[in-house]
């Protein structure tokens, strides 16, 4: 949150006040041709008149009218390996980013360094999950609008992530494995089937859909620039208020 200080007040009243007072000072020399009385009339505005700006500054900080509150809230992507989550989600980010909110951007890429002993089986992914909401809602609770990107193909973890938070949004990119496959450009799909990955989701476990994700994107069918103007279309709907 930003708000502005007396001191900053203070200093916007002296500058606006330099300026003002000149070009009334001129008009005063234009109109009489007194530099004397000029020299005088601006000297007493420029008094008279930065009191009057610095109060009615304060005044107006106290006034909620016009001012609109956005509460944070946690924008949780997940679907498949390499289904676009990343992509949109970075794409989101740079809106929200763009509309003045604070934003904090986090995927698992970020997080799993943290914790270099989790596996991928899963309970450990389903605590690693666990970890990640936990952070979204500290973040949250601490006036930052949260954008994560997780796999979190078990729906036990993604739920306990909801419960954590106050505002939850859940963007399920869907996609099937053999799109996802097409689209991975790293070849961890690949590696998959050729077992040097274990409980790799969409291969050898099942990603496990919500009942009722909040957003729901089909990947193959849309761009992911569309994507994006999906989801922050909903956040201005629902969220942002925007008119």
């Amino acid at each position: 949150m930003i708000f502005e200080t007396k001191r900053r007040s203070v200093f916007k009243a002296v500058s606006w006040r330099i300026w003002a007072t000149v070009t009334t000072a001129v008009i005063v020399l234009i109109f009489t041709g007194e530099l004397t009385l000029a020299i005088t009339v601006g000297l007493l505005e420029v008094v008279a008149k930065m009191g009057l700006y610095f109060f009615h500054e304060r005044l107006w900080t106290r006034i909620r009218y016009g001012r609109k509150e956005i509460a944070p809230f946690v924008l949780w992507f997940t679907g498949l390996p390499a289904s676009g989550k990343k992509i949109v989600a970075d794409e989101v980010t740079r809106r929200l980013r763009e509309f003045g909110l604070k934003v904090e951007r986090i995927d698992s890429h970020d997080v799993r360094p943290l914790f270099p002993e989790t596996g991928f089986s899963p309970d450990e992914v389903d605590r690693h999950v666990k970890r990640a909401g936990h952070l979204a809602a500290m973040l949250e609770k601490n006036g930052v609008v949260v954008v994560a990107s997780f796999v979190s193909p078990y729906r036990q973890s993604r739920e306990f992530a909801r419960q954590v938070a106050g505002h939850f949004v859940e963007v399920h990119m869907r996609s099937t494995a053999e799109a996802c496959e097409k689209r991975d450009d790293k070849g961890h799909y690949a590696l998959a089937r050729n077992g040097e990955y274990r409980y790799f989701p969409g291969v050898d476990v099942a990603y496990e859909e919500s009942s009722a994700p909040e957003i729901v994107i089909d990947v193959d069918d849309t761009d992911f620039d569309v994507a994006a103007d999906q989801v922050y279309d909903y956040l201005k709907r629902r969220l942002l208020r925007v008119r």
